[in-house]
């Protein structure tokens, strides 16, 4: 489909949300094509598609019990390593009621129904921003740039029941996660995602290889 083709309400439109977070500065030391994907908001609740492969992934026994756990509120994180050479699906989705973004992971596997992870990114909160992965159960991250990467690390896990925010205190909490995006021109990136628990040492990591959406 063209651009051209696109009905006006749903072509993408200037986003400053994740430049507000970083400061100019940091903004500008992201390469071009990071800036672009980070800097579109597509209007009228549209979404934007990004294909892929899951090129690696890793995970303890810590992180294997952990991952089966949390599928209790939705999965939010890999746990079966049939998915490496698998095809992955991002989807990105405005959220227009609740002025943040409705993400989709999809990660395909040996048997069965592919992993679906759903999450919500709002831009508020002590950091400017914090996901949701449902069940009352979130995480505040912090945003930077690390050699030309764009780094969501986590920086407290929180619970809300019934209008009260209470934080997960870290020695029980999962650990450090970190996301990152990861320019490799040509159209592609790679998403890279590392668990480090404090006590358990190196929990799990993935990384898959995307393809710019062809809009």
């Amino acid at each position: 489909m063209q651009l051209k083709d696109i009905p006006h309400r749903d072509l993408p439109c200037p986003d400053h949300r994740f430049s507000n977070l970083l400061g100019s500065a940091d903004w500008l030391k992201l390469p071009p094509a990071t800036r672009q994907r980070f800097g579109k908001r597509v209007r009228g609740g549209a979404s934007v598609a990004y294909q892929g492969v899951v090129t690696s992934m890793k995970i303890s026994w810590a992180g294997t019990l952990l991952a089966h756990a949390a599928r209790l509120i939705g999965a939010p994180l890999p746990y079966d390593l049939s998915c490496v050479g698998k095809p992955a699906v991002v989807t990105v989705t405005e959220d227009i009621a609740g002025g943040g973004q409705f993400w989709i992971r999809q990660y395909g596997r040996d048997s069965g129904f592919p992993q679906m992870v759903h999450s919500s990114k709002r831009f508020s909160g002590a950091t400017g921003l914090e996901e949701y992965i449902g069940y009352g159960i979130g995480m505040a991250l912090n945003v930077s740039v690390e050699k030309g990467a764009l780094i969501f690390r986590s920086d407290h896990y929180f619970l809300s029941v019934f209008g009260r925010r209470i934080r997960i205190p870290r020695l029980i909490a999962p650990g450090v996660l970190v996301i990152g995006h990861h320019d490799l021109g040509d159209g592609k990136f790679l998403f890279s995602l590392r668990l480090d628990h404090r006590l358990l040492g190196h929990v799990l990591s993935q990384d898959a290889v995307f393809e710019d959406a062809q809009v």
